[in-house]
């Protein structure tokens, strides 16, 4: 599903998700403004990844068809809500990851309710159009041009209730020389953040996380002899 149309994303935030992502847009040929509460870092990291140019984060939410909420996983509900107005009709494309400090490891938030942060974040945003997307994996896997790992593109998994964003961020993946990975709707997003945060605990750990997802196809007898 590759094509050459370019997106328009405004890119939430100032941080290392932002600018590994933004950068990624950008070597995609997607138009990107960068949006911050620090409009002059803003701007900086603008240049830095060749963005169309940096503002406010009401400027970013303004900005072509979709805005990526790249905020710390404490501070994104509260932002999100303050931009309602601006993200109105637009796809909002969520790859934080709530997480903190926990006695075994980092742990899941949820800040006393059920709902994952992508849930959360179309409720304090309801004209928006929620993606959770991009959060599975660490910032510097970002950095990369067309991913790829043991042959094969990355797989990047994503929850939407909307089928035309889904598509949208389906595309936006498939730009980037990734492979789009659909898991459901917004109800699953909870997995997926919580993947995220078991995978960096097995990270901080020394640990490899693909090692505890094998192909069931690489087992003995997953494929029948011809013979």
């Amino acid at each position: 599903m590759e094509t050459n149309r370019p997106i328009g994303i405004g890119v939430l935030g100032t941080g290392a998700m932002a600018k590994a992502l933004g950068g990624a847009f950008v070597r995609a040929g997607h138009r990107v403004l960068v949006g911050g509460r620090d409009e002059e870092k803003a701007h900086r990291l603008a240049e830095e990844i060749g963005a169309a140019g940096g503002g406010t984060l009401a400027e970013a939410a303004r900005f072509g068809e979709a805005a990526l909420v790249a905020l710390p996983g404490g501070a994104a509900q509260e932002v999100v809500a303050s931009l309602a107005g601006d993200l109105r009709g637009r796809v909002l494309l969520d790859c934080t990851v709530p997480m903190a400090p926990g006695e075994g490891g980092p742990a899941l938030t949820t800040d006393g309710g059920a709902d994952s942060l992508a849930r959360r974040l179309a409720s304090a945003a309801p004209g928006a159009r929620v993606v959770k997307v991009f959060g599975v994996c660490h910032e510097s896997i970002w950095t990369l041009t067309k991913p790829s790992f043991e042959g094969a593109p990355l797989g990047v998994p994503y929850c939407a209730d909307d089928a035309a964003a889904a598509a949208l961020a389906a595309e936006l993946v498939a730009t980037m020389g990734c492979v789009p990975v659909p898991c459901g709707g917004l109800e699953r997003a909870g997995l997926l953040e919580a993947r995220a945060v078991f995978a960096i605990g097995v990270w901080w750990s020394g640990g490899e996380a693909r090692h505890v997802f094998p192909s069931p196809a690489l087992a003995p007898g997953a494929v029948d002899d011809e013979d």
